[in-house]
């Protein structure tokens, strides 16, 4: 049997980072099951496409989802795909998006 999955390895980066925004690419990519130079890669996709937002804190990155932009070839959001993932959009980011 050959090895697939529904989610693509950017879903479940984006899913990883929903659940915890100050992560490495290492804790991503364990969180993933990814290496950490895949998680990196990922992570500048989703950056570069507007999904997530990097912002530099101390030695840490802190990433920022942007839930409402639409997912590429699919008509939904980022945020549905996230809320059927177990996410719940925090009070503040609701309150900026409406």
């Amino acid at each position: 049997m050959s090895d697939w999955a529904f989610v693509t390895n950017h879903a479940l980066v984006l899913a990883s980072i929903a659940k915890k925004r100050d992560q490495t690419a290492r804790e991503i990519g364990d969180d993933v099951g990814v290496t950490e130079r895949t998680a990196h890669k990922i992570i500048i996709d989703l950056e570069r496409d507007g999904y997530i937002t990097k912002t530099k804190v101390g030695v840490k990155n802190k990433y920022r989802i942007h839930p409402d932009l639409s997912i590429k070839s699919a008509d939904g959001a980022v945020g549905e795909l996230l809320a059927l993932l177990g996410w719940k959009r925090r009070t503040r980011e609701k309150s900026k998006n409406s």
